[in-house]
């Protein structure tokens, strides 16, 4: 059999880890990628449940993809991810389109479930929590990503149970993964061209197996000489512990740039939302890793118009981003998820939210524009990962995830070249390669 599969993947990186190793698994069975859906035999949704109307993109797309076939023969439609978690059964009564519903912790089965579904011509729902055969079963395939910044999944679910938050219900409990079986994938990952690891969990921090934590990883992983940087993603507050922060005393490759999602800057909404950390904690963290290293940076999520919000709380938020001058940061109105504890709370007025949104939004851009200002004329490294799309470029990024455009060459892919920014944006820092000079790199 050889098949094409088409899969388009929805919200956070690690559904993007997902979807790469539903792609390692599907090869097995002969499925093959393809980049153009119209030519795929099967046709799957990666989805997320975070953001807003997440359902309802999801039966969008499914209508986009009818519409396209309806004069040639129907793919396998697979719906997988956290919305399939969350709605199963009812996704397959809605949308009789939709052949296959598999949660983001039973990926393992999926060839099973596609060679039953061929066999049986009947719809399926595979969303058990098996975590644990996950990753025991996804070690023993290979991960083929290729790509010079790589995607490592470490550890999955929450214990955390914010009141705003799905993930605790779509990913099961926390669980880590064995150290030995990280270690084996990344050197893999490494050996077949991997220069940047990112550590991927929704605790990320909270990784813990037999007593060994992230910042024993980041360390183990660091002996591999191939290995350029170390990012990892995302934090929780109350997990950012010490020996953690050690690490940024020791680490050569680690990156000076820390995804700490905060959420507010006030104490009441944290309460409200069951964050379990205050402002005070987040500063103490703040203040240890600048005297750590003072150029380190921090970038966060914000919601904003959490219920219960007033002036003065979203005042604290202004007022601890102004403080701490986050960069990379993302912001959101709040929206309700079904089944979590703020999905019944009275809403603040839109017009309200809108207004504070946009005050947010304008601060943490000017934070960006600040930075990016700041390293104009200046020298940096600038990790290469691809030519830019009409190949007359190259495109990377910085120490801090920022995108850099210069006028490298096909062999700079995968190298750490010195730019000097002389042109930026809010997103992008634009340059040209000093290799070539005597000019020292900043």
């Amino acid at each position: 059999m050889n098949q094409k599969i088409f899969i388009k993947t929805f919200g956070c990186q690690m559904n993007e880890y997902d979807s790469n190793r539903i792609y390692d698994t599907v090869k097995k069975i002969g499925y093959f990628k393809t980049d153009n859906y119209e030519d795929a035999n099967c046709f799957l949704l990666n989805t997320c449940h975070i953001r807003d109307k997440a359902k309802e993109k999801v039966y969008h797309e499914i209508g986009r993809v009818k519409k396209s076939f309806r004069l040639k023969k129907k793919p396998l439609i697979i719906v997988a991810g956290c919305v399939a978690q969350a709605e199963n059964q009812e996704m397959l009564k809605r949308e009789p389109f939709i052949d296959l519903v598999i949660g983001p912790q039973s990926y393992h089965k999926i060839n099973d479930t596609i060679l039953d579904y061929i066999k049986k011509n009947k719809k399926i729902e595979e969303t058990e929590f098996d975590v644990v055969s996950k990753f025991d079963y996804l070690s023993k395939i290979k991960n083929d990503s290729g790509k010079v910044s790589s995607f490592l999944t470490i550890q999955e679910g929450c214990d955390k149970f914010c009141h705003f938050c799905v993930v605790p219900y779509t990913r099961g409990p926390e669980y880590s993964r064995p150290f030995k079986q990280i270690l084996s994938e990344a050197k893999y990952l490494i050996d077949n061209g991997t220069k940047e690891i990112i550590l991927l969990g929704q605790n990320v921090n909270a990784y813990n197996y037999q007593g060994l934590k992230l910042s024993n990883l980041i360390l183990e992983i660091e002996k591999f000489s191939k290995i350029k940087r170390i990012r990892y993603t995302t934090s929780h507050p109350k997990d950012m512990t010490d020996d953690l922060i050690e690490v940024y005393k020791t680490s050569k490759k680690l990156m000076p740039l820390i995804h700490l999602p905060v959420q507010s800057g006030s104490n009441k909404i944290l309460n409200l939302m069951n964050r379990k950390h205050n402002i005070e904690e987040y500063l103490k963290i703040f203040d240890n890793l600048k005297k750590i290293n003072f150029n380190i940076e921090f970038s966060s999520d914000f919601i904003i118009g959490y219920p219960g919000e007033e002036d003065q709380d979203f005042e604290n938020t202004l007022e601890l981003i102004r403080k701490v001058k986050f960069i990379n940061s993302y912001s959101f109105i709040f929206s309700p998820r079904p089944g979590t504890v703020a999905a019944d709370l009275k809403l603040i007025d839109k017009k309200i939210s809108m207004k504070r949104l946009e005050k947010i939004q304008n601060l943490l851009f000017e934070n960006q524009i600040s930075k990016n200002k700041y390293l104009k004329n200046k020298i940096i490294n600038v990790l290469v990962e691809n030519l830019t799309e009409d190949k007359t470029k190259v495109f990377g990024r910085s120490e801090y995830m920022t995108s850099v455009i210069f006028n490298g060459k096909k062999e700079d892919i995968g190298k750490i070249v010195p730019v000097e920014i002389r042109e930026i944006n809010r997103s992008t820092l634009f340059g040209i390669s000093t290799i070539n000079s005597n000019q020292r790199v900043a």
